[in-house]
């Protein structure tokens, strides 16, 4: 049982940071900037709740919000590239707030131990849970209760106005600019909310793992966070859900037993759902077949219309 609460775990952590790059993606905005927000986001929140012992709720959130700061200041410059070069720029950054870690020592004593980051030893006595008597089973809500706050937000975001102005912004940045639209403002604010994200998502793994070091934060972590969205499709939040499960579920824990055989299989199972599913496993048609399943989809008004409902 302890298993498969540990990959709920882990699907609930990578689902934030899938989130995270989701909304990015809504306004074309293909960055790997991710892993950095999400290291900046476990070490903060780290810190605090050992070094000056906070409680773990302000903890995460202060380290959300130094998340969101800095994916504020990236945003701006970020603004200045597209394509191939924005990809470059937010390698480099994560690279950057990767290597600060790899080289941050701040050991300091408290209650008698010695505690902190230790440069290439990591941080290895993140213990909140433990030492507050959390069992297993609450650290599993504790994670889903923020994915499911984060879901819901998103969700609604998605269906007012907010949302139609990322979409049209990724969609089509001059016809969002000749309506009104500022830009910049839509690509900054999906920036910073997305840095926010993944520092929530940061601090919930460095308090799950209780231990993070510069090596936790690769560029294979990065493009994950990319992957889930385009994988399960920007057409609904849902899709990065579906698509870690599918991922991390089936893909890595599901096919362990075929050892170093299952990453050839990986690459296989991504490039044939991809071919299948071009628009995402949860595309358009998709969603539009679930909404009518519930009975959401479109139906005829007074005049014999469609009306969505």
């Amino acid at each position: 049982m302890a298993f498969y609460f540990g990959l709920l775990q882990t699907i609930g952590i990578h689902t934030l940071l899938g989130l995270s790059a989701y909304i990015l993606l809504l306004t074309g905005q293909l960055t790997l900037a991710q892993v950095g927000f999400f290291a900046i986001g476990a070490y903060v929140s780290g810190i605090l709740t050992v070094i000056f012992e906070y409680h773990i709720v302000p903890g995460l959130f202060i380290g959300a919000l130094v998340g969101g700061i800095f994916a504020f200041l990236v945003g701006f410059p970020a603004l200045r590239v597209k394509g191939l070069m924005l990809v470059v720029a937010t390698i480099a950054f994560s690279e950057i707030v990767r290597l600060f870690f790899f080289n941050l020592n701040w050991r300091v004593v408290v209650n008698g131990v010695e505690v902190g980051p230790d440069s290439t030893q990591g941080f290895r006595e993140i213990r909140f849970y433990a030492a507050n008597g959390w069992d297993i089973l609450d650290v599993v809500l504790f994670i889903w209760l923020f994915v499911a706050v984060v879901m819901a937000l998103l969700w609604w975001l998605d269906r007012v106005r907010v949302g139609a102005t990322l979409r049209a912004v990724g969609e089509d940045e001059l016809a969002a600019q000749s309506s009104g639209v500022n830009i910049v403002a839509v690509k900054v604010a999906a920036m910073t909310g997305g840095g926010i994200i993944a520092g929530l998502a940061g601090g919930l793994y460095a308090h799950s793992a209780t231990y993070v070091d510069h090596l936790t934060f690769s560029v294979l972590l990065a493009t994950f966070a990319v992957a889930y969205p385009i994988l399960g499709g920007l057409s609904s939040v849902f899709g990065t859900l579906i698509a870690v499960i599918f991922v991390q579920g089936v893909l890595i824990e599901g096919m362990r037993f075929l050892g170093d055989w299952r990453n050839i299989l990986f690459g296989l199972l991504i490039i044939v759902a991809m071919n299948v599913r071009p628009a995402g496993l949860l595309d358009g048609s998709a969603v539009l077949r679930i909404r009518r399943a519930l009975g959401l989809g479109r139906k005829p008004d007074g005049d014999g219309h469609a009306e969505t409902g």
